[in-house]
């Protein structure tokens, strides 16, 4: 059993850990005119998720901040009436520490996402939101990942007045996905293993999923993993797909899922291996495995976790331990 196994195997006590625990801070949060979000790595594909719910569900334009921009560059952005979120598991980064300096000292209000409350980047900001993973020893991360989407929707949804309790049967449906995702992950990763790379698409919400799941594959798996929104694989990168090559879609129920027919019309069409999650329809698919009903908000909490099995297999038939990544590290500090 690995520690990644075991972290993942965690996510349904986690989400339960983060419904019964995580504030929706929403008596401090002002009423920005927009809202900037800033993270690295996993984390980025949650502030990726947190931009459509700002966008959909609070009504608000939401961007993702580049960093660099105020670290290596000096940039003071005019930030007033802004809400900058920074999303981070260590909160140890130096660059989210001194992007949130800035923002604040330039008129924004500032809230730390993280899975350390005695972190930097918590110390650093107005406010703090702690996901309530736990400790988390493997360098891939799986449960502050989810911990983070969820703790993000609880404080849109609240801040949106919408409906908490529809989160409610998320860990159990967790726990039913995780149960029966085993399988159908070792018999995706048989499949993919001998690729050197791997063209990952969605639509929408999980688009955050394609790019964590690309992420994962890479970091664990050694593998060329490109995740590409639907609509921007068939701008371009689709004349890469060959006959044989793997594809990966996530299809969930819901706006997103319908958007990408046209995707895997296409895909099917270049004789790509194509691999669904989520509802394959009508169009023929080397692997295939349903997704439980859940609106469209939430249902990413839920795509990642096969997808985290999957990586996990891939590296083990690779050889590779998937706790101890090559050249990486639990906490990568940049500027």
């Amino acid at each position: 059993m690995t520690l990644m196994a075991t972290e993942i195997a965690e996510q349904p006590a986690v989400l339960e850990r983060v419904l019964a625990g995580v504030p929706p801070q929403l008596e401090t949060l002002p009423a920005p005119r927009f809202v900037l979000l800033a993270a690295r790595g996993t984390s980025d594909n949650a502030a990726l998720y947190a931009k459509y719910l700002v966008e959909t569900a609070v009504g608000l334009p939401a961007g993702l901040a580049s960093p660099s921009a105020m670290t290596l560059y000096g940039a003071r952005l005019d930030l007033r009436d802004v809400l900058v979120i920074a999303v981070s598991q260590s909160g140890a980064s130096p660059d989210l520490v001194e992007t949130v300096e800035a923002a604040r000292a330039n008129g924004a209000t500032t809230l730390a996402v993280t899975n350390a409350p005695s972190s930097p980047l918590a110390a650093a900001a107005d406010l703090h939101v702690d996901v309530l993973a736990g400790p988390e020893r493997a360098v891939p991360a799986t449960k502050s990942y989810t911990a983070q989407l969820l703790a993000l929707w609880l404080l849109c949804t609240a801040w949106a007045g919408g409906d908490l309790a529809a989160a409610d049967g998320l860990p159990a449906a967790a726990d039913a996905l995780l149960d029966r995702s085993a399988e159908p992950a070792e018999e995706l990763a048989a499949l993919l293993a001998p690729a050197d790379r791997i063209v990952l698409t969605a639509r929408g919400f999980a688009f955050a999923t394609a790019c964590e799941a690309a992420l994962k594959l890479m970091e664990t798996s050694y593998v060329a993993a490109h995740a590409f929104s639907g609509a921007d694989l068939l701008h371009g990168p689709i004349a890469m797909v060959g006959p044989g090559e793997p594809a990966l879609a996530i299809v969930p129920g819901g706006a997103g899922g319908a958007a990408m027919a046209p995707v895997l019309d296409r895909l099917r069409g270049a004789g790509a291996q194509l691999a669904v999650l989520g509802d394959a329809g009508a169009h023929a698919a080397s692997w295939s495995l349903p997704l439980p009903p859940a609106p469209e908000s939430l249902s990413p909490i839920l795509q990642i976790l096969p997808l985290q099995l999957l990586a996990l297999r891939m590296a083990l038939v690779r050889g590779i331990d998937p706790d101890v990544p090559r050249r990486l590290s639990k906490v990568t500090l940049t500027r």
